[in-house]
């Protein structure tokens, strides 16, 4: 079965983005972070994009990404209906007009039981690209955390994942140091309940 699998930056203290949703406070990307996605997930960098970093080759890790309307909304606000054209875009949104782009499924449905049903389908795991409330109604869903560790404080903004205390504990698989940035890489499996 494929795995449902949170890729995403985040700040020391918990959060992905600013409260006004940018995250344009993380900087600009450290060259040795771009190598090491573009060498381990590039899949996960948008469309556009791909090719001038030399991600041109198929899809590794992930075939599919799912995000909340509030991580699809600034690709929307530049002119981008498909920002990764190379895989299968699911977007969780109740108002979103389901028309926006043929190549982005608009999902008005409940997000659980909709990806317990995705997981199933053939194919490769599955990237939640964000945000934090979406990644709150998918907790129960979520098999694997990827979190890039940023060296920076925010003090509020989008939590990571938002919702009730939950306390479920994780086992780190893996952690890649990245020279220069000072940004970790930690990729946690969840324990089953």
């Amino acid at each position: 079965m494929r795995k449902l699998v949170y890729y995403v930056a985040a700040t020391l203290d918990g959060f992905i983005a600013a409260p006004d949703g940018s995250w344009d406070f993380f900087g600009a990307p450290d060259p040795g972070l771009m190598a090491y996605v573009t060498a381990r997930y590039p899949e996960t960098l948008p469309t556009a994009v791909r090719e001038q970093l030399g991600a041109t080759g198929p899809a590794q890790v992930f075939d599919t990404v799912v995000m909340g309307r509030g991580t699809y909304e600034p690709a929307l606000a530049a002119g981008v209906t498909s920002p990764y054209a190379h895989l299968d875009q699911y977007v969780f949104s109740r108002t979103l007009d389901p028309a926006t782009d043929p190549a982005v499924t608009v999902v008005a449905d409940d997000p659980a039981p909709y990806l317990r049903e995705l997981k199933q389908r053939p194919g490769k795991d599955i990237w939640l690209c964000g945000g934090g409330a979406l990644a709150a109604a998918l907790r129960d869903e979520i098999d694997e955390f990827v979190i890039k560790l940023n060296p920076v404080l925010a003090g509020g903004g989008v939590p990571l994942v938002g919702g009730p205390f939950d306390g479920r504990p994780l086992t780190l698989l893996d952690t890649t140091a990245l020279d220069g940035s000072g940004v970790l890489v930690l990729r946690y499996g969840v324990a089953p309940r």
